[in-house]
């Protein structure tokens, strides 16, 4: 009984909800019917426990700004670190300091650094941001290639000439040029009372040295020493652009030379005046009137043979006659009325450039306009500078550095290169502005060439294409195919072809500072890299396999552990230049089988890196004829069962040995070239049978056949060391 009363309860139920439903379905579907009225559902109060910070009747406050709110970052596969800085709108020490604490090797990373995209990601959203795929249509994509982005013009450049009444008188700058051991050096060494000399190696200069000498008159004059050697040409160029008076020093004993009649074309290219140091007049031998007689056929004219150029003997190593020539070079800077102006931004050439282990990337300048302090903000090539330290030739703190000063910069992000023109920005925002732009010009250009590339091979390949088809167009359609089929099916594939043992040399530069590296670079690329000619013993020509050299990485420095792992992966070899390398540095060296040559005279590098390329090339095997012998007779001995085919010959020059090589010519057609068997004379095995004697030989090729005529030439094979016949210019 009280079961049935369950059932009909329940029956009851459903039947009373499947109502309320359809009443409330009619009423939505038509809003004329009256819906009945819904009864309330018990609803239950959950109880939770109240959050500190949030109110009794209220939600939680949102401190966090919405998805709508954020900065939007469009990025894309392979972003740089400045690139992603640049779409961030911030600067790249933001993005590196959001990869902290992330894992990635931060050591490692520089501007120009690729992202990966998982880190690219993590970075926009470390600061507060959401990111968005960039999209760029095809034509978009084209012009990006073809043409170039449109984008403001954002460079620094020099400023219009200043207004003479702004202008002070400035000291000359000098530049000392001539060929190498004329005394260029020891001649500072005499006006600066120093011994700099003493500490170069080889007694050579290998690098542009700055100098402001001070003179008992009062007057200042700064020098530049420019290597005389043939190999700094690029030095001595950039030093003749940088100067406003040139004295070019020739021995007395010696006359003009190579490097001397290079300076005086670097001086008419610059357009700069020459005063003529004579030097080393004090020995016997000299004879200056003979060294301005030759001058003289170079368009150098004296003032003793009516022109207008200066010439003074002196004697630079007893400081004979230096007054005069000091005096000559102030009473030319005065006729040329050297003026310049001191305020403004600076402007100012990088001399010299290298990386100090405590400074950093320091550069040697000559400051031309405005006055150079620290603090200033500076823009050299394609990296920026906020100065931190001056330092004078002397390693001297300075605060200020004026026209026609030489001074050492400490405060560089990276190394500018020799040569750059240095201007002064407004801030380092503005700086950073126009690295981009230069970087951004650079890269447009850089695609421009690619995309000249490209077009030029679609042409070679359409007109090669064309010619072939020109070729068949002959023959019908079924014989085309036929053609093409057989030259496709008979032409070496590529996995076919043999592997060629290629001979290279990968090669990773260092040099102390920025232009002993482009003077290195400068002697690499005179190396030919083609088939290299060499004699054997006989005096013969002989040609071998060419050794091109693969620059793999260069740079200024010490030798790092980076240099060490990169030559250990290209299998190269290492060569630096007035560079150092530490004790653990060099274990690692060895440990991998990395060679590191350190030289501190640039010939003698270059003489070990010739070397170097003549051990790798392979031996040339030449062939030194011992005897010949004309063939007689033959006829066959029986040994044992077997028959045997034995020449009989005449030796008619040299001699014959049983143990070396023999070939048989036939009308000049080599036959057969191998060992004998046998050699007899008469009826008596002989090692070896002279001139004019007769022999009997045999060979163990049964093939080979005798005739009467054919000649028999006895030779040795030597092995010769192929050597590099490559002459860099000194």
């Amino acid at each position: 009984m009280n079961m049935m009363t369950s059932l009909m309860r329940m029956a009851s139920r459903l039947v009373s909800r499947r109502h309320d439903s359809a009443s409330l379905v009619s009423g939505i579907l038509c809003p004329r019917c009256p819906a009945p009225p819904l009864r309330s559902q018990p609803t239950r109060s959950l109880a939770a426990k109240q959050v500190k910070g949030q109110k009794a009747g209220g939600q939680k406050p949102q401190n966090r700004k919405s998805n709508k709110d954020k900065q939007e970052v469009e990025i894309r596969r392979r972003m740089t670190v400045s690139e992603l800085a640049h779409a961030m709108n911030r600067d790249p020490d933001h993005v590196l300091e959001a990869l902290l604490n992330t894992g990635g090797d931060l050591d490692s990373l520089e501007e120009d650094s690729v992202l990966e995209e998982r880190w690219i990601k993590e970075v926009v959203r470390r600061s507060g941001m959401k990111f968005s795929y960039q999209t760029l249509s095809s034509g978009r994509e084209r012009k990006a290639l073809g043409q170039g982005l449109q984008r403001a013009n954002a460079d620094a450049y020099r400023r219009p000439p200043a207004d003479p009444a702004c202008l002070v008188q400035r000291h000359p700058v000098v530049t000392i040029m001539g060929h190498v051991d004329h005394g260029k050096t020891t001649l500072l060494d005499s006006l600066r009372k120093s011994q700099i000399t003493s500490t170069e190696h080889g007694g050579i200069t290998q690098h542009i040295g700055a100098f402001i000498v001070s003179l008992p008159s009062g007057e200042k004059i700064t020098f530049l020493d420019t290597p005389g050697h043939a190999a700094f040409s690029s030095m001595r160029a950039r030093g003749a652009q940088s100067t406003d008076i040139i004295i070019l020093v020739v021995a007395a004993d010696d006359g003009v030379m190579n490097q001397t009649l290079e300076s005086i074309q670097h001086a008419k290219n610059a357009n700069v005046p020459i005063i003529v140091a004579v030097n080393k007049c004090d020995r016997p031998q000299a004879d200056p009137e003979s060294v301005k007689q030759q001058l003289l056929l170079h368009d150098v004219v004296c003032e003793q043979f009516g022109g207008d150029v200066q010439a003074i003997h002196i004697s630079a190593l007893k400081g004979d006659n230096l007054l005069a020539l000091v005096e000559a070079t102030v009473t030319q800077a005065e006729v040329m009325e050297l003026k310049a102006e001191p305020t403004g931004p600076v402007e100012g050439t990088v001399i010299e450039s290298r990386n100090d282990r405590g400074k950093g990337p320091v550069t040697t300048a000559i400051v031309q306009r405005g006055t150079l302090r620290k603090g200033c903000v500076l823009v050299a090539g394609k990296t920026w500078a906020k100065v931190r330290f001056l330092f004078d030739e002397h390693n001297r703190l300075v605060t200020e550095a004026t026209p026609s000063v030489a001074v050492e910069i400490v405060g560089w992000k990276e190394l500018p290169g020799a040569g750059e023109d240095i201007l002064e920005v407004e801030s380092e925002q503005r700086a950073r502005e126009v690295v981009e732009w230069r970087l951004f010009e650079e890269e447009q250009a850089r695609l421009q060439e690619d995309v000249t590339l490209i077009q030029d091979r679609q042409k070679e390949h359409q007109e090669e294409y064309r010619r072939h088809r020109e070729a068949l167009s002959h023959l019908g359609w079924r014989q085309r195919r036929v053609a093409l089929y057989r030259a496709n099916r008979f032409s070496q594939r590529p996995s076919e072809k043999s592997q060629s043992h290629t001979l290279s040399l990968p090669l990773i530069i260092k040099g102390d500072v920025d232009g002993s590296v482009e003077t290195l670079l400068n002697i690499l690329d005179s190396y030919p890299g083609q088939d290299q000619t060499g004699q054997d013993q006989t005096g013969q020509d002989q040609t071998g396999q060419d050794c091109p050299m693969e620059l793999i990485h260069f740079g200024v420095g010490d030798v790092s552990e980076n240099d060490i792992n990169m030559a250990a992966a290209f299998s190269g070899s290492i060569y630096g230049f007035n560079v150092s390398i530490n004790k653990h540095v060099q274990q690692m060296a060895l440990k991998k089988g990395v060679p590191v040559k350190l030289h501190k005279v640039i010939y003698k590098l270059i003489d070990e890196l010739k070397d170097q390329l003549s051990s790798i090339l392979p031996p040339v095997v030449t062939d030194n004829i011992l005897g010949e012998a004309s063939v007689l007779a033959m006829f066959e001995v029986t040994t044992g069962k077997k028959k045997v085919v034995v020449a009989g010959c005449r030796v008619h020059k040299g001699l014959l040995d049983r143990k070396m090589t023999f070939r048989l010519t036939r009308g000049g057609t080599l036959l057969w070239e191998g060992s004998l068997v046998a050699l007899k004379h008469h009826k008596d095995d002989v090692q070896s049978v002279k001139s004019g004697m007769e022999c009997g030989l045999s060979v163990a090729d049964d093939d080979i056949t005798f005739s009467p005529g054919d000649v028999i030439v006895c030779y040795e094979p030597i092995e010769t060391q192929q050597k590099i016949m490559w002459d860099p210019g000194f």
